[in-house]
């Protein structure tokens, strides 16, 4: 019976964890989008900056770089929260694999990156391979209804 409410409770987990993600990805890329229509401005705002440094034009180029590896790193990993998101709530094999990756790179996001991949690490790093078979077989031997099935 307690084997029975971990595995209720790890699947409970793991939805939470999958609708967490698939907002995560959303708004990660939200804010790719928004880091791409304000290009322009923080073009501006940096240039700004650069009076009075001997190389105006390479510092110029250097942020040029950094802000668009700012920006694809944005994307990739809202797309990467997205299909971890997807994944967890259809409860595919490499849920647990996509989610893990997205919880390592999310760890620099500060703050809902961190929070979010602090909390996957911890809810699927001790999943086991007995754990998530016994998952799996939990959720095919309950009805359409979520009663569990009885045999005799």
């Amino acid at each position: 019976m307690a084997d029975h409410n971990i595995v209720q409770n790890l699947s409970k987990q793991l939805r939470i964890l999958g609708v967490c993600w698939l907002l995560y990805g959303l708004l990660r890329v939200a804010a790719g989008i928004w880091l791409i229509f304000f290009s322009n401005t923080a073009t501006l705002m940096f240039g700004a900056l650069l009076n009075r440094v001997p190389n105006p034009f390479a510092m110029m180029s250097a942020f040029h770089l950094a802000y668009g590896f700012l920006i694809a790193f944005s994307i990739v990993l809202g797309i990467l929260g997205f299909l971890a998101g997807l994944s967890l709530l259809v409860d595919q094999r490499v849920g647990r694999t996509v989610t893990l990756l997205a919880a390592f790179l999310s760890l620099s996001s500060i703050p809902l990156g961190t929070t979010l991949g602090i909390y996957s690490l911890i809810v699927l790093l001790p999943v086991t391979l007995a754990t998530r078979n016994s998952i799996q077989a939990n959720r095919h031997s309950e009805n359409l209804r979520g009663q569990p099935v009885t045999t005799t």
